[in-house]
């Protein structure tokens, strides 16, 4: 049989830019949950009196169940139907959203976290594969990409700035309030618009997949958020660690045996989809170089509000969804991923290395906004063309154990990155401190403040340097795994490789088909 340049499917949903919008609110609650709670929690300690200690926990509850479950809540999209696991991620995510803004003790609002990671474990890979298999024309799908890429690539920064408003305004609890509007709309747009996707009764779920794969991603979120708030050399951060890695590899061996595979070899061999996945995960992690430690330096040494700090973000905000329009509208089509993920985190890495000029009065129009701008620009290039790319030419019956695989790798990538450039930034300040005090820079006991806000920026600018270096072995490795070209289907081969004679078979077969 000869090749062609399209494959003739289905005709388009005519409601499919609805649907784009049912799905884009649902990802944009789970994205910024991740941080829209992180600005409320100094209000939810003094509201609920538990200590700084365990502070950690209402972040990590949420990131331990979600990341733990992404594959499994992918592969249970794909096995019983997108539309009924998407509406009950979204149900159940309100219902543990509405819990933890009522929260009456630290438990509680503990709990209520980890339930909300567990729905968004089922909402996140739902919403992406609900996309990937709703937009299958080439320009439109871009054009979708583009959308979602720009809300991946933003909600965290929305999420900084949302939080501010609502905790200044309103109460920690909007916070969490606030996802019941959110879910409200995705609920009614899906249960309008989507069409129940037919369950796949002959195929198992792989349960020894799923247990060795959420408690590999529960050892590795847990560690790495451990060492965040400890150190690398206590038992609980290296040995969850090294069983997380331990039960991975063994999950790797059990996938190439099983006969219903969670994540089948087939998904995750192809080389544009492993780029993809490898993308979003050195993203992820590089990034937090950016929202964790410019949220510091705005409040606390240049004295922001909450308010004023998220303010200071729209700028990226604006640059993530120019360069995820641009990215996946104009140019993914005509040049493919391998020079727009380079190039993405090429831009994000120099704008870091920019972001190290910063000083103790820095003015943000001098100093932040032209770094902002830039590595928004590169993060719309890389996220938005990668979350693309990691769904493309995957067949349906695995949209969804795909989409799961690159949240997996977000959500690990951004664990990876709070803990290491958080532990990298705090043994700098240490050290600075160390090597500058001396018995006339004491106050009371303690550094001169001056001195104090020398170290906390040479921890800052040393996160900022780490982050850059992660960028830049990102750009070399993802455009080394990365094949050159415009992303084809299989069996598909580029307009400009076809043979003489075969565009006008191809338009008699498309015709034929009208």
């Amino acid at each position: 049989m000869s090749q062609i340049t399209e494959s003739t499917g289905p005709a388009p949903d005519p409601r499919r830019w609805l649907i784009l919008g049912t799905v884009a609110l649902a990802q944009l609650m789970v994205v910024l949950d991740a941080t829209i709670v992180n600005i409320a929690l100094p209000s939810a300690q003094r509201a609920l009196g538990f200590t700084t200690v365990d502070r950690q926990w209402v972040v990590t509850a949420y990131a331990l169940a979600f990341g733990s479950l992404l594959l499994f809540g992918g592969r249970l999209g794909d096995l019983i139907g997108r539309k009924i696991t998407f509406l009950a991620g979204a149900l159940g995510f309100a219902a543990a959203s509405a819990v933890g803004g009522a929260a009456t003790s630290f438990g509680m609002l503990v709990a209520a976290r980890g339930f909300q990671g567990a729905f968004g474990a089922l909402l996140a890979p739902a919403a992406l594969s609900i996309l990937s298999t709703t937009f299958s024309d080439p320009r439109e799908r871009g054009k979708a990409f583009g959308i979602y890429g720009a809300i991946v690539g933003a909600g965290g920064a929305i999420g900084l700035l949302l939080g501010g408003v609502l905790t200044e305004y309103l109460s920690w609890r909007w916070c969490l309030y606030v996802n019941l509007l959110i879910a409200g709309l995705a609920v009614t747009g899906g249960t309008a618009l989507l069409r129940r996707q037919p369950s796949r009764g002959r195929s198992r779920l792989d349960l020894p997949g799923v247990v060795l794969v959420s408690a590999s991603m529960f050892g590795l979120v847990y560690g790495f958020s451990n060492a965040a708030s400890h150190n690398w050399h206590t038992p609980s951060t290296y040995g969850f660690l090294a069983a997380g890695v331990a039960l991975l590899a063994v999950f790797a061996a059990w996938q190439s045996r099983a006969a219903s595979p969670l994540l089948p070899p087939r998904v995750v061999l192809d080389r544009n989809r492993a780029g993809a996945y490898l993308a979003v995960l050195i993203a992820g992690a590089g990034i937090f170089g950016i929202f964790l430690f410019l949220t510091y330096y705005m409040q606390q040494t240049l004295g922001y509000s909450p308010v004023v700090s998220g303010v200071g973000f729209l700028p990226m905000i604006a640059m993530v969804v120019v360069g995820a329009n641009l990215s996946n509208v104009v140019l993914l089509p005509r040049i493919g991923p391998k020079p727009l993920v380079t190039a993405g985190m090429l831009l994000a890495a120099g704008s870091l290395v920019w972001l190290t000029r910063i000083g103790l009065h820095s003015g943000y129009a001098v100093s932040l906004l032209g770094p902002l701008m830039a590595v928004g620009l590169g993060f719309g290039f890389t996220i938005a063309s990668s979350m693309n790319t990691g769904t493309f030419g995957v067949a349906p019956r695995d949209a969804g154990v795909a989409s799961a695989t690159l949240n997996t790798g977000q959500q690990i990538g951004g664990s990876i990155g709070t803990s290491l450039l958080n532990t990298l930034a705090a043994s700098a300040t240490a050290t600075y401190l160390a090597s500058h005090v001396t018995a006339g820079a004491m106050v009371r006991g303690r550094p001169d403040p001056h001195l104090a806000g020398l170290a906390l920026m040479h921890g800052y600018t040393t996160a900022f340097w780490w982050s850059a270096a992660i960028f830049a072995a990102g750009a070399v490795i993802c455009g080394t795994l990365l094949r050159r070209g415009p992303l084809t289907r299989p069996g598909v081969l580029p307009a400009a490789d076809l043979p003489p004679g075969a565009h006008a078979a191809a338009d008699e077969r498309r015709a034929a088909h009208v």
